[in-house]
């Protein structure tokens, strides 16, 4: 992936990649709408030389590398719905309010943006279907997909913040995304934008109160991401099936939404996987088993034993409580071989629980 796509996919969705690290000193990627608040956002602090701006229109002449921001043209737009960003002949990024997705055809890249509270509660009726059915919405499953503002829609902050995007409105206002809380204007410094984002944060108790702040009323916000832990949960298993969709697998089931690989778990009192949203999340295609890691975003197929073997582990959080469901033998063979692997299956150490 090209380093301008990176920057484009972490400015969208609100989460740096594994290709991107969020700098402390300024906003790694900024857009703008309107070009006439470039001179005033290259003499603030907000951006320095490994910012990567857009700008719309003509971008003019480029800095030499470390000797300034790099400024990239593009026409459209990146905030509205129903419109499209163009950069160059042959890439275009269609933007698409998820109330509406799941009639349009998807025929190129999308992002998917929760633009107003009847796009927040759409998103949470698919949510919840997936939750309670296993049925996830197919337009959100696409690998051509993006869904925008992840922090807000309960993945958590990871590092979203002036630190990693901004957008600069129409008028000059800033926040982290088009839909966020305002934060200051082109101009204000970086530690002013940052103390802002932070105020913001503090003043609710849900992650992420900035950046759909001005889409959806934060007590509505807060207090669905509130009723729902899974959520985090939810987006990796979105994420996992679009994985496995650009191979080719189709997925007819996912552990912890409808159904478990052990019966008998499927009535286990507080599913320790449910909260953990970066857990390996086990699936099934067919007779065919997959394991996805989300912190990694690898995927990887495993046997009928070890699945769930892998299941109960990471339900119970504990060997001794999973030795109900799976033998205990069998169960410390994989746990250990996945602890082995980086891959706890638990929160605390295989000896521990039990061993």
């Amino acid at each position: 992936m090209s380093a301008l796509k990176v920057r484009l996919m972490s400015w969208s969705t609100g989460r740096a990649t594994t290709d991107r690290v969020a700098p402390r000193a300024a906003a790694g990627t900024v857009v703008l709408e309107d070009a006439a608040y470039l001179d005033a956002l290259l003499a603030s602090d907000a951006v320095d030389d490994d910012t990567m701006i857009f700008v719309p229109g003509e971008a003019g002449s480029a800095p030499a590398p470390g000797e300034g921001p790099a400024l990239v043209a593009y026409e459209g737009s990146l905030s509205e719905p129903g419109t499209e960003f163009t950069h160059d002949p042959g890439f275009y990024l269609q933007i698409q309010a998820y109330g509406i997705s799941e009639y349009m055809s998807i025929v190129g890249p999308t992002v998917v943006r929760v633009a107003d509270e009847g796009d927040f509660e759409a998103y949470l009726n698919d949510a919840d279907r997936a939750y309670e059915e296993g049925g996830f919405a197919d337009f959100l499953t696409n690998p051509a997909i993006q869904l925008a503002d992840l922090p807000a829609l309960g993945a958590g902050p990871a590092g979203d913040g002036p630190g990693l995007r901004l957008h600069a409105g129409p008028t000059g206002t800033l926040s982290t995304s088009p839909g966020g809380t305002p934060l200051g204007t082109v101009g204000d410094g970086f530690a002013q934008l940052t103390e802002a984002w932070t105020r913001a944060n503090a003043g609710s108790e849900a992650p992420c109160a900035v950046c759909l702040g001005a889409a959806v009323p934060e007590p509505v916000r807060a207090a669905a991401l509130a009723a729902r832990p899974w959520l985090g949960r939810y987006l990796a298993a979105v994420q996992a099936l679009r994985d496995l969709r650009a191979r080719g697998i189709v997925v007819d089931g996912v552990s912890g939404f409808g159904e478990r690989l052990v019966s008998g778990l499927a009535d286990h009192s507080d599913p320790a996987d449910t909260v953990h949203a970066d857990r390996l999340l086990l699936l099934r295609a067919g007779e065919d088993l997959y394991a996805h890691e989300p912190r990694r975003g690898r995927s990887f197929r495993l046997g009928r034993d070890v699945a769930e073997a892998a299941e109960a582990l990471l339900v119970c959080d504990s060997a001794d409580q999973a030795a109900s469901y799976v033998e205990r033998a069998r169960l410390d063979t994989v746990g250990e071989r996945f602890g082995a692997a980086g891959l706890a299956l638990t929160t605390r150490p295989l000896a521990a629980a039990g061993k």
